[in-house]
């Protein structure tokens, strides 16, 4: 992927977010989504040798506008100052797990798992969680998920505040609840697992990663890290969807 090309192209739409600048620079934007989305087709050839769920998405399938919706915004910028693709095998609405790839300036990143999922759709992945709790730990303390990932204790900020868990290096778990979920143990060994509000995982990476080819690899590998965890969440969330 031609990583330096989509990023400077990003830093320039951060310095200059209006429409005229970028209609005079579209040609630019251009490039940069081409050279993101045959990215985002080699990630899917990658994937697709080990989740073969997801061979019959395209790469339209799965990246987003670059127009943001400034409707119910008090930032009223009018363009996005990243490039993202979420690749599931429902599509990107779906409330299942999928792989997501992120390219912004400084904060590109790499995930793994769904989030803001419904209260009764959480509350039965919690019970699978206490019903097959060793399966559960082998998802999410082998040492592959935690040499990308972390546990929820170590992802979580004092605040508790989505955007600052995103924004640390790697972690699991965007938001937790402050105690144990009502109708749960609260004295439950591995509680701190209930109390999270998603499952999701993320690493972030650096400005370089994504040029040339080796990134394949690399994704390839943390991908199939967090795999399992996603897989045991889908099982259950396949039930309401």
């Amino acid at each position: 992927m031609e990583q330096k090309k989509i990023l400077k192209f990003l830093k320039q739409v951060m310095a200059n977010n209006n429409r005229p600048w970028f209609q005079a620079h579209k040609g630019d934007y251009e490039a940069a989504r081409a050279a993101f989305e045959q990215g985002i087709s080699q990630a899917l050839e990658r994937i697709v040798t080990f989740d073969p769920e997801i061979a019959n998405l395209t790469v339209k399938d799965c990246t987003y506008r670059f127009y943001r919706d400034t409707r119910f915004s008090p930032d009223k910028s009018p363009y996005k100052n990243h490039f993202g693709a979420y690749i599931n095998a429902k599509g990107k609405k779906a409330l299942r797990g999928g792989y997501y790839i992120h390219l912004e300036p400084g904060h590109s990143l790499v995930a793994v798992g769904n989030y803001w999922l419904p209260t009764n759709i959480l509350t039965s992945c919690r019970n699978e969680i206490m019903a097959n709790t060793d399966e559960w730990l082998k998802c999410v303390e082998s040492p592959e998920f935690i040499k990308y990932y972390a546990t929820p204790d170590e992802a979580a900020s004092k605040d508790n505040s989505w955007e600052e868990n995103w924004d640390q290096q790697q972690g699991f778990g965007l938001t937790k609840l402050k105690t144990c979920p009502a109708g749960f143990p609260k004295d439950w060994a591995h509680v701190k697992y209930l109390r999270l509000k998603d499952y999701c995982c993320w690493h972030h990476v650096a400005d370089d990663f994504f040029e040339g080819d080796d990134w394949l690899d690399e994704i390839e590998r943390m991908f199939l890290a967090a795999k399992p965890m996603m897989d045991f969440m889908n099982a259950v969330i396949d039930d309401y969807e």
